[in-house]
């Protein structure tokens, strides 16, 4: 099997021959990464703007950290506004310009379009979390006109995908956080009157692409999984499998959606043993995994950001390629 083959075996339960590992920053991956670019002519007027009009404040050059940052500048403060808001084009061709250079490289490896801050995110990216929490109780049509205004780019950029790419992009990768350590945001009842639906529209988009549908969601989400699901989620990434409970998820959904997963990342990988980070990854392959698929190890990128030196995910990947993908140990450092 090519690295495509075994991520889309393993996605779809029909036995890929080894396990399927995204850990670019060991030198050990199966996918290759692309993603939209921004519209044409589009500049941020002031520093820190995102094409949205969010407005980002990252770590001072000098502290030394580098990330992504956080929305500080909610600048959607009327939804008055949201008629004449510069919501960004998903249909733009110079979106798609780059992407026949970049899928050259890709190989036979499985590729995956980004499009992070998907839905829900990008919601209170622009709004902020507490006006859209209270606008789900006060401002319910509003809420409803912009998460059908924030949709329409993943659904559009999906349709355009699609259009372009057919057979050469594979999957569809998503980011929506939707739990705290302990509870999902919303109630349930309430999470599937303003989302559910809107998710299927989402998976239904990406799949008539021919697109696996991934979607990376921290904190805890037990019972949204089984929405995904019923939606059509195809991957669903979480990385802190110790706070959801590894054996309630496998006990509820292993089999019926495959999981991308490394140890957790809060408290086994930074802080374990080695003996527990083996076991760990035993656990999961175990729990979550079946023999005909529904695993894929992946990596969590900014190591710096989670305390975790390359020395120790050097030891969580030979613990998951000891255990499932023995033919990829001479490769390793």
């Amino acid at each position: 099997m090519t690295p495509r083959e075994i991520v889309a075996a393993a996605i779809e339960f029909r036995t890929p021959e080894r396990l399927p590992i995204r850990f670019g920053s060991l030198g050990l991956d199966d996918t290759f990464c692309v993603g939209p670019g921004c519209a044409s002519g589009w500049s941020p007027s002031r520093e820190g703007e995102d094409e949205w009009g969010c407005l980002w404040e990252r770590p001072a050059p000098e502290t030394g950290v580098v990330n992504m940052g956080q929305p500080r500048g909610h600048t959607l403060t009327d939804y008055a506004m949201m008629a004449d808001w510069p919501w960004p084009d998903p249909h733009d061709p110079a979106r798609y310009a780059h992407l026949d250079e970049a899928l050259a490289h890709a190989g036979d490896k499985y590729v995956l379009i980004g499009c992070g801050f998907t839905f829900f995110e990008r919601m209170h990216y622009l709004r902020s979390m507490e006006n859209l929490f209270v606008d789900l109780y006060e401002s319910p049509d509003q809420v409803h006109e912009l998460a059908e205004r924030v949709l329409a780019f993943p659904i559009g950029v999906a349709q355009e995908v699609g259009r372009r790419f057919r057979g050469l992009i594979h999957g569809f990768a998503m980011t929506d956080d939707w739990g705290t350590q302990k509870q999902c945001f919303l109630r349930l009842d309430m999470w599937r009157e303003f989302f559910k639906d809107r998710y299927r529209r989402l998976y239904d988009a990406i799949h008539q692409a021919d697109m696996h549908a991934w979607m990376h969601s921290c904190g805890y989400v037990n019972d949204i999984i089984g929405e995904w699901m019923d939606v059509g989620l195809d991957v669903v990434n979480l990385q802190q499998p110790r706070a959801l409970g590894i054996e309630e998820i496998g006990r509820r959904y292993r089999g019926g959606i495959c999981f991308e997963s490394l140890c957790d990342i809060q408290r086994t990988l930074p802080f374990g043993t080695e003996d527990e980070i083996r076991e760990e990854a035993a656990l999961l392959l175990r729990e979550w995994g079946t023999p005909e698929g529904g695993f894929v190890l992946g990596d969590y990128g900014d190591g710096r950001a989670i305390g975790v030196p390359d020395d120790r995910k050097q030891i969580m990947l030979r613990a998951f390629c000891e255990l499932a993908a023995p033919e990829l140990l001479d490769g390793l450092n």
